[in-house]
């Protein structure tokens, strides 16, 4: 009681001496909001605004650093490997191995009866991730389908694969670029089947030509289902990821102690009775 009695008694304080302060309004914060002064990080590396918003798709063959990862992860090559390395080593060796894609003869190849041609992307025609061919795999494919006409077509685990190109849009660009039509298909090298590459260029596996860089994907893609392999050497290692450098070390290990071994690739029904390097330009 004595103590709530000095309380009330006591004289109130005179109010302090400060400048009134208009209370400002603040607006409720949305992810699109930033301060006018200092456009953020993303403003200043995109000069047409200072939204900071990331465009909502990325652009054709700008594979965001998710898709990238996915790229670079083949769960099939992975288990296909451990099998290869047991029991079929000659999966991973092609019919014809070369410093340059320049090397092929396309016109002994459809003479010898083969009726299509299915091109890895990166490192078979273009440097990692670009879209321009390189001088000599455009030289190739330009007498490639001089022979084939238009039963040449692009097959990546990047472009035109469900999982990172629902849409189609890299593919498109892919072939707005290339000039090659680029197929569309839900599973990546070496796993899959070849359902739609028959109907893509009415013909069967054994009449299709799988050239690419890669032994334990585009190699072993072409020789499970019974084509003739291509593969040329690859361009550059940079701008490629680091799990693909490992994997490249893995391969060529591999296939070169197989090859020792006497390991060969597997028969094709159009090379009895002639080596494979009868498709070379001498």
């Amino acid at each position: 009681m004595l103590r709530a009695y000095c309380r009330s008694s006591r004289a109130p304080r005179p109010p302090a001496n400060r400048p009134h302060r208009q209370r400002q309004h603040c607006r409720p914060y949305s992810p699109g909001m930033q301060d006018r002064s200092s456009p953020t990080v993303a403003s200043r590396s995109h000069p047409e605004g200072l939204s900071g918003a990331a465009p909502s798709n990325p652009t054709p063959h700008q594979a965001t650093m998710l898709q990238r990862l996915g790229q670079n992860v083949n769960l099939a090559g992975a288990s296909l490997f451990f099998h290869i390395a047991w029991r079929e080593r000659g999966l991973c060796l092609p019919h014809l191995d070369i410093s340059d894609l320049l090397q092929v003869d396309w016109a002994a190849l459809h003479g010898a009866g083969f009726r299509a041609a299915i091109f890895d992307k990166d490192n078979t025609l273009t440097v990692p991730y670009a879209l321009e061919l390189q001088p000599s795999a455009a030289e190739s494919l330009a007498r490639c389908r001089s022979h084939f006409g238009d039963a040449v077509a692009l097959f990546s685990n990047s472009a035109g694969l469900a999982q990172f190109d629902p849409e189609g849009e890299e593919a498109a660009a892919l072939e707005a670029s290339l000039g090659v039509p680029v197929l569309r298909h839900s599973e990546k090298k070496p796993g899959g089947g070849v359902e739609d590459l028959v109907s893509h260029f009415g013909c069967q596996p054994h009449e299709m030509i799988m050239v690419g860089d890669r032994y334990l994907t585009d190699i072993v893609f072409g020789n499970r289902h019974g084509m003739l392999t291509v593969r040329p050497r690859p361009f550059t290692s940079e701008g490629e990821p680091v799990t693909v450098a490992l994997a490249r070390r893995l391969e060529a290990a591999c296939t070169a102690r197989w090859l020792v071994q006497g390991h060969a690739a597997p028969s094709h029904p159009f090379l009895k009775g002639q080596a494979s390097g009868a498709f070379l330009l001498q």
